[in-house]
């Protein structure tokens, strides 16, 4: 019986992963960690507001015993420069992760990152996550796992879905199949990145569906 923490349930992928999460048999808790409030009422589910994640050691009561964490939150990197989307994406991810760390030495860490992410690619945003990618491999986990998702497809109840991306979640998954993945298959990737673990830490679009089917 597992107890999770997810960031980003006010985002897409965060809020498609808790859903997932709430509705699985395996766990037992999930507290969601956010900024803002998210309006959702469930048993298995407790929120807590940190306005900076860099201050996360602030509330070390509230974040012992839990199994595992699913580190959905992020922003665009659109209209962003290098410094200002390292200290989002780079700093606070790893600080999170260091106090979570601290308090959990058994976690697994599970960060949403973005495909074809490389620490060495042209693009800022790829060299950004590619870093971050690299320093929490490096960090000490029971199992440290980086996501590199395609496009996803929301769940069902989701709030969280802009309207001009509701037309293309008909069309892309019949145009790119490959490309795509449903927010089920994450979470149940994720889920089962807890329970067996996986022989890559970097996990592509193929990994995360064949994770998805492992002993659901």
């Amino acid at each position: 019986m597992l107890k999770i923490i997810i960031t980003g349930a006010t985002g897409m992928v965060g809020e498609g992963v808790l859903l997932h999460c709430l509705n699985n048999a395996a766990i037992v808790e999930v507290l969601m960690i956010n900024r803002r409030p998210y309006e959702l009422h469930h048993p298995k589910l407790k929120e807590l507001l940190v306005a900076d994640f860099n201050k996360l050691a602030d509330f070390r009561d509230s974040l012992i015993g839990y199994d595992a964490c699913f580190y959905c939150a992020g922003v665009s990197s659109v209209g962003m420069n290098e410094a200002d989307y390292t200290r989002i994406t780079y700093d606070t991810t790893l600080n999170f992760a260091r106090t979570l760390l601290d308090l959990n030495p058994s976690m697994v860490f599970n960060f949403v990152t973005g495909s074809h992410t490389k620490t060495n690619g042209k693009q800022m945003w790829q060299r950004v996550k590619g870093k971050t990618e690299d320093e929490l491999m490096r960090l000490g986990f029971r199992g440290q796992y980086n996501f590199r998702p395609g496009f996803m497809k929301p769940v069902k109840g989701q709030k969280n879905v802009r309207w001009f991306f509701k037309p293309v979640i008909i069309v892309f998954p019949l145009l790119f199949p490959k490309q795509t993945l449903t927010l089920q298959e994450v979470g149940q990737a994720m889920i089962n990145s807890v329970t067996q673990g996986y022989e890559k830490q970097i996990l592509e679009i193929k990994d995360i569906k064949k994770l998805a089917k492992d002993l659901q």
